[in-house]
């Protein structure tokens, strides 16, 4: 939707303003999934025993992928930057500027993050027979995994609350 001055009609009317909500909506949702997940489960699990502590990401991460999950975390991935190109405006305004870097945080920073990192830390971890695998493997299982498995989740988290702040604020300047 363009806006000339002969139609003023706000941005976040009819389906631009759906879009945009949705897209906040989730992106804020995912940062809340994050930022409990580093703020609470991280440092919960992280006090158990080596084979308790893999058999409890184990469980976590077999259970996330379920639809619920699935769509809080891919919408932003669509939403944002649909959301953006039809906000855009010329010349392109503060909250235009916003939603592209919401976009640009949440794609690379969320999504590309636990693509190549995260996920692969899981698929390796998810195929360790962990019943079958002494203390000294299991500790050396842990040091493999948890170190830089937690240092991605928390570029995600702040990722993710940056580009929440931000749709936040550009949905709030387009009202």
């Amino acid at each position: 939707m363009h806006i000339s001055d002969k139609h003023p009609v706000s941005l976040t009317e009819g389906f631009p303003g759906i879009v945009l909500l949705a897209a906040t909506v989730a992106t804020c949702l995912s940062a809340g999934i994050f930022y409990a997940y580093a703020v609470s489960v991280v440092p919960g699990i992280g006090r158990l025993k080596d084979g308790a502590y893999l058999s409890a990401i184990q469980s976590i991460n077999r259970a996330i992928l379920n639809p619920w999950f699935l769509i809080v975390f891919m919408a932003p991935v669509f939403l944002l930057p649909f959301s953006a190109w039809q906000q855009f405006t010329r010349p392109a305004d503060a909250a235009w500027w916003m939603l592209v870097a919401a976009a640009a945080l949440y794609i690379i920073g969320v999504f590309g993050v636990t693509v190549a990192c995260n996920v692969p830390l899981n698929e390796w971890l998810d195929k360790q027979d962990l019943a079958a695998a002494g203390e000294g493997t299991l500790k050396e299982w842990r040091l493999r995994f948890e170190a830089p498995w937690n240092r991605w989740n928390l570029v995600r988290t702040v990722a993710s609350v940056l580009a929440a702040l931000l749709s936040v604020w550009a949905t709030l300047r387009l009202r």
